[in-house]
């Protein structure tokens, strides 16, 4: 998934092996949180080198994603016979995300194609009547939610994010939605999942590596992805203005004027022993404010690296290619 501030290229190498320099090479018996997980790639990087993962978000979207590829770690059997079957099945024509969010249902927005629209809510109510009839077990239904969310996404006609769709469907938005399953690593080890707010999460949890990568700016994870949101929860609403917005959670992290309280309050209340913070130059506090705050705690520490920078419009012109993604390191 194309994701606002994604760790994916960083974890092929910058992530862990700072953590490792730090930590030491052998992390098997540490237990390791993600507290902003988003997608989980960084979670799901630690997932088989650890005693446990703690993953946690305040986006539904982004639980459901974790609850898969992070705490599912057991096969499922007949998985695949599942998502065949949800391939297959007739298409809806009355679902939420046709009516509201294609041309051929309210005439108004177009996020998917009308046959996607209708193929998205077909395998979305499905599951759910599933879900109700006890049909499949908890593990199989995020399976197959997080499997149908990186789907949608795949096929949206946005310029990545879900602020505004385009006027015409892009090439990869007229490619009929295909279920493939979200398949995810098989360990042998028990995780844990959270979809709460970060700052009363770390009250009540603890370990030895807290990694922190919270909103950078103002810009509200709840509403660049409230499709996703939608998808996942799947209940009635009324899509407010031209994108369809929905009511969404509005973090502390994404205003200057908060930013600072929050981030002090997170770091005096957690309880873990390591903690790394990934923040990039063009974030609400500069290093010198991070610095200063989590200076108070422990023995500080600061490395960096030249950044290839998040592009929703490759059309954007005056805009840095890179930027430079720093990894605050603090031992309490």
């Amino acid at each position: 998934m194309n994701y606002i501030g994604s760790k994916f290229k960083l974890c092929q190498n910058f992530i862990p092996e700072t953590i490792k320099s730090v930590c030491g090479r052998d992390l098997s018996k540490k237990v390791f949180c993600d507290l902003f997980a988003g997608t989980g790639i960084v979670g799901r990087t630690f997932k088989t080198i650890t005693k446990k993962v703690i993953a946690n978000d305040l986006e539904y979207y982004s639980y459901v994603i974790n609850k898969n590829y992070i705490e599912n770690h057991i096969d499922i059997p007949n998985k695949k016979e599942y998502i065949d079957e949800l391939n297959n099945s007739k298409l809806v024509s009355n679902g939420f995300i046709y009516k509201n969010y294609c041309l051929g249902g309210s005439g108004e927005r177009q996020f998917f194609s009308d046959y996607n629209g209708k193929k998205i809510d077909t395998i979305r109510k499905k599951i759910n009547c599933w879900k109700e009839r006890l049909k499949i077990s908890q593990n199989l239904y995020f399976y197959l939610l997080c499997s149908l969310l990186e789907c949608a996404d795949k096929v949206a006609n946005t310029a990545s994010v879900y602020g505004a769709y385009l006027k015409h469907l892009k090439s990869s938005a007229k490619k009929d939605l295909v279920l493939v399953g979200a398949d995810y690593q098989i360990n042998e080890n028990d995780h844990a999942v959270y979809n709460e707010d970060a700052n009363e999460l770390i009250k009540r949890i603890e370990g030895d590596i807290l990694y922190l990568d919270p909103p950078y700016n103002s810009r509200q994870y709840g509403a660049n992805y409230h499709l996703l949101n939608t998808i996942a929860e799947y209940q009635t609403f009324t899509p407010k203005g031209k994108t369809g917005l929905r009511d969404y959670n509005k973090s502390k992290y994404c205003s200057s004027n908060t930013v600072k309280e929050e981030f002090d309050s997170l770091i005096k209340n957690a309880n873990f022993k390591y903690i790394f913070l990934s923040y990039n130059n063009e974030g609400l506090m500069p290093c010198s404010v991070i610095k200063s705050i989590m200076s108070k705690y422990g023995h500080y520490d600061l490395v960096h690296t030249d950044y290839q920078r998040f592009k929703a419009d490759s059309n954007r012109v005056n805009k840095a290619n890179s930027t430079v993604e720093y990894l605050h390191i603090l031992e309490k």
